[in-house]
């Protein structure tokens, strides 16, 4: 009789935990399908709650099923019973703390739905981006602390924050060891909050950084990750963008300012190249409608310097219409003037004689392009 009882005290515990882990998944599953369902239907951009939070949630309600249970489990002592739930509510305290970090993503998620980073005038946004990633790794440490502080409290033992003292008061020691051991580490870290105030890079900035032209792609606290224009990987100190100077062509806007040189011949009309430039720009779909130019900036004893100038919206589109001018242009001159090409002219004097110029024969052959 009583090992019959037992059994039924056993199976009573089997099937009230399995009741609880099927209430729990129906739960979850009905609470994130809808909000995946309602993410999907959203024009604007979804907020990752299945991402971010379904796997911390799911482990949570499947604990609290566990700790439900534990108390009709027949056959624990009380001191086993106590391990065993404790051990599961430090489980659940950690979970905790994985949800809140989920749910800092989630609220960053929210506030940056109204700063879009792929907008055409988008400098507010790469600024307020940058300031969250390096504002969400701060949350997401201190949460961390937080957690591990809730998990010695459940231990509610006075011996553990004696010796928690004594170790809080070693790591004061400790800190300044490492401290000065990992100065690098500390100077990135304080340079991150530097860039997040003060701002001299932020997402998608495009930078040039020892002799490479680049965008910002992602900011950590400790590197800076640039990509470059050939899809290579630039990795940076964040401590070098707070020592060093750089170039920053998006600081205040994408708009930029890009040139083009032509080496001509003196007998192209400067006025009809300028007029042919002003048609080729006004034409193209990458000039952003501002500035439009050309000057002989500079001359030689063969050629003289043309300068085409052009404005566009950003430095993408403007490598592609300084590439489009320098086709187009050329096509006009080799098509209206083909011999305006910097050439290398030879002038015979007259007034030699035969035996001068036929002694002047074999250099001029020498000088001339073998067939």
């Amino acid at each position: 009789m009583a090992s019959f009882h037992f059994r039924h005290a056993w199976f009573f515990v089997i099937f009230l935990f399995c009741g609880a882990i099927v209430v729990a998944n129906l739960v979850h599953y009905v609470l994130f399908r809808v909000a995946g369902r309602k993410e999907a239907a959203s024009s604007t951009p979804g907020l990752g709650l299945r991402d971010h939070l379904a796997h911390p949630a799911r482990a949570i309600f499947l604990l609290t099923c566990v700790l439900i249970s534990l108390p009709f489990v027949p056959g624990l002592s009380t001191h086993v019973h106590h391990l065993i739930a404790h051990g599961v509510f430090m489980v659940i305290v950690a979970a905790l703390g994985w949800f809140a970090v989920g749910c800092i993503y989630i609220v960053q998620n929210l506030l940056l739905r109204r700063y879009d980073i792929t907008v055409a005038d988008n400098v507010r946004a790469r600024r307020v981006h940058t300031q969250f990633q390096v504002f969400r790794r701060i949350a997401i440490a201190f949460v961390i602390v937080i957690t591990i502080g809730a998990l010695l409290w459940t231990f509610n033992d006075p011996r553990i924050w004696h010796y928690g003292s004594g170790l809080l008061a070693s790591a004061g020691v400790a800190t300044l060891i490492v401290a000065a051991a990992a100065k690098s580490t500390a100077s990135n870290f304080l340079a991150g909050l530097q860039i997040a105030l003060t701002e001299p890079i932020r997402i998608d900035d495009v930078v040039v950084v020892q002799g490479e032209w680049g965008r910002i792609e992602e900011i950590t606290s400790a590197y800076v990750v640039i990509k470059i224009w050939d899809l290579r990987r630039l990795i940076v100190p964040l401590s070098w963008f707070i020592e060093n100077a750089f170039a920053n062509w998006t600081r205040e806007s994408a708009k930029i300012l890009t040139t083009s040189f032509l080496y001509l011949d003196y007998e192209v009309p400067v006025k009809e190249l300028r007029s042919e430039l002003e048609r080729i720009v006004k034409s193209a779909p990458m000039w952003d409608g501002d500035v439009v130019g050309l000057q002989v900036t500079n001359l030689t004893d063969r050629s003289m310097e043309i300068r085409c100038l052009m404005s566009a919206a950003d430095s993408s589109k403007a490598f592609n219409l300084q590439c489009l001018v320098r086709e187009e242009m050329m096509d006009w001159v080799r098509e209206h003037y083909p011999t305006a090409f910097p050439t290398a002219r030879f002038l015979a004097r007259p007034g030699l004689s035969t035996e001068g110029d036929r002694d002047n024969k074999p250099e001029l052959a020498a000088t001339a392009p073998s067939r």
